[in-house]
């Protein structure tokens, strides 16, 4: 079961890193998701600081039909997108998450992009739940 915190929709899982991962790749294509970008943040602390850190991915995700409804709602709504996902380890567990689409709309300050929010918020609690599996 997903919760919901402030800005992100996440759920831990038992799953090993790369498995929770790869899973959470196919729950986003499974509900007509693409991946725009990955950003490997592990691999990139090392590479550029030198330093350790935790195994950690960001998604960027992005629904075109959803992109396209958002875009033509309010043209500077892509400050905002994509939709981040990410994976990550905490003690023993996988955690996975995804963005709270409510927190994004809430900065436009448009009361009329809440259905779009609910279909997002919902889609991607769909996503979250899935990969966790």
């Amino acid at each position: 079961m997903s919760r919901t915190e402030r800005y992100g929709i996440y759920a831990e899982t038992d799953k090993p890193f790369d498995a929770a991962l790869q899973a959470m790749r196919d729950a986003l294509k499974a509900n007509q998701f693409g991946i725009l970008w990955e950003i490997d943040v592990k691999a990139t602390m090392k590479q550029k600081l030198g330093k350790e850190f935790t195994d950690y991915v960001i998604l960027g995700a992005c629904n075109p039909p959803i992109a396209h409804q958002a875009l033509s709602a309010e043209p500077n709504i892509g400050l905002l997108l994509p939709c981040n996902c990410i994976v990550r380890r905490e003690g023993g567990k996988t955690i996975l998450g995804a963005i709270e689409p409510h927190e994004l709309m809430a900065l436009t300050g448009r009361t009329d992009l809440k259905p779009f929010a609910d279909m997002v918020a919902s889609t991607l609690e769909k996503v979250v739940e899935e990969a966790a599996k």
